[in-house]
């Protein structure tokens, strides 16, 4: 079973309705809550990190800024924003400098990731050793892999990941649109993996927000 995470999010930005959604999000097996860096205010972002703890779950806030300036700001304002986890990002050991002794579960991208929405280049074994690299950084929790954001085998490339890095978790980001995926990642053995755009475009079933991750929960084992 791999876990799901519900990402506030589309085309890698915070919708601007989170807070509203986020008060319907008491969903039975939905432990993890996550948003984007970028879409909302810092303030309307402490918000969000709030209701989703009142709601009895884990918050993560992903990572997808281009310039490491304000990737690192955004590391910092995850202090700030008292998240559980803090995902994606290419600047660890700056990252890991920014978070130590905070208590954050750091899991940043693995490979070279460029543009927005973010994607994943190189090598199934270069991406590979990257994972292996980040995975040895003390205080590295797990890995953000965007899986389905790769141009190349997809199922080969987690596969190799998840087995390069077993004492680490890895999560698959990123346009996980279908039922088939979602069990294939569990099959492949990824801890856990994202939605957000699919879930807003209607993916799983039609508009509404509850209904569909009741769907997708189902899909993965948790319900």
């Amino acid at each position: 079973m791999a876990e799901f995470i519900f990402m506030l999010t589309h085309n890698d930005s915070t919708v601007p309705n989170a807070l509203e959604i986020c008060r319907d999000l008491c969903v039975p097996g939905l432990r993890y809550v996550g948003f984007k860096d970028v879409g909302l205010p810092f303030e309307r972002l402490k918000e969000l990190s709030a209701a989703i703890h009142a709601n009895g779950q884990q918050v993560m806030l992903e990572v997808v800024s281009e310039s490491t300036e304000d990737e690192l700001r955004s590391v910092r304002a995850a202090l700030g924003l008292e998240v559980d986890y803090l995902l994606g990002g290419t600047h660890a050991r700056e990252a890991l400098d920014i978070l130590d002794g905070a208590g954050i579960r750091y899991c940043p991208f693995p490979g070279r990731v460029s543009g927005h929405p973010s994607r994943l280049r190189g090598t199934i074994a270069e991406i590979t050793a990257s994972a292996r690299h980040l995975a040895s950084l003390p205080c590295v929790h797990g890995l953000d892999l965007l899986a389905y954001r790769y141009d190349g085998d997809v199922e080969t490339l987690v596969h190799s990941v998840v087995a390069a890095t077993t004492h680490a978790p890895v999560i698959a980001a990123g346009s996980v649109d279908s039922v088939e995926r979602i069990r294939r990642l569990s099959t492949l053995g990824a801890w856990a993996f994202t939605i957000g755009g699919a879930i807003f475009e209607g993916a799983f079933g039609g508009t509404d927000v509850r209904e569909q991750i009741e769907t997708v929960l189902a899909a993965a084992g948790g319900v």
